[in-house]
């Protein structure tokens, strides 16, 4: 069994910080359910601003809002405005992952989806796992372009 990325938020943009409360991620569930997160599924949490690290839980908020908002300890991980990524993983094995076909969402400024990008892993002529990245309407990116 290894862990594999199950579904991640590319880019989102911090909407609000909370310190006060009891902790977690609040994330519109328009997007939560697009990319395939749950309620209470623990996520890692990347800033790409300030290359803080860390993991949470997912609360569901308004649905249509936009909003990713840090709540509790992780709140001092970012200031408003941060992009961050946001993935999810489960274990499994490479015909898991195969079968899976992970779903990434990348942003633009407002949390307005920008791509929808599919991760495809699959076994290429040789036996071997190979993958690749598609867009929503199918055509294949090269994986440099989603460095970062």
């Amino acid at each position: 069994m290894q862990q594999y990325v199950r579904a991640k938020l590319h880019g989102i943009r911090v909407t609000g910080a909370d310190l006060n409360y009891h902790g977690s991620i609040t994330i519109d569930a328009e997007l939560c359910r697009e990319a395939g997160l749950e309620p209470l599924e623990f996520v890692e949490i990347w800033n790409k601003m300030s290359g803080a690290r860390i993991s949470t839980y997912v609360l569901y908020g308004v649905p249509g809002s936009r909003c990713c908002i840090l709540n509790g300890a992780a709140a001092r991980t970012c200031q408003v405005g941060d992009e961050v990524i946001i993935a999810s993983s489960e274990w499994g094995s490479a015909a898991d992952v195969i079968a899976r076909r992970p779903k990434v969402l990348t942003f633009k400024p407002g949390n307005q989806i920008d791509e929808r990008i599919v991760y495809r892993v699959f076994r290429n002529a040789a036996g071997e796992l190979d993958m690749a990245i598609e867009t929503d309407a199918g055509a294949p990116l090269d994986v440099r372009d989603l460095v970062g």
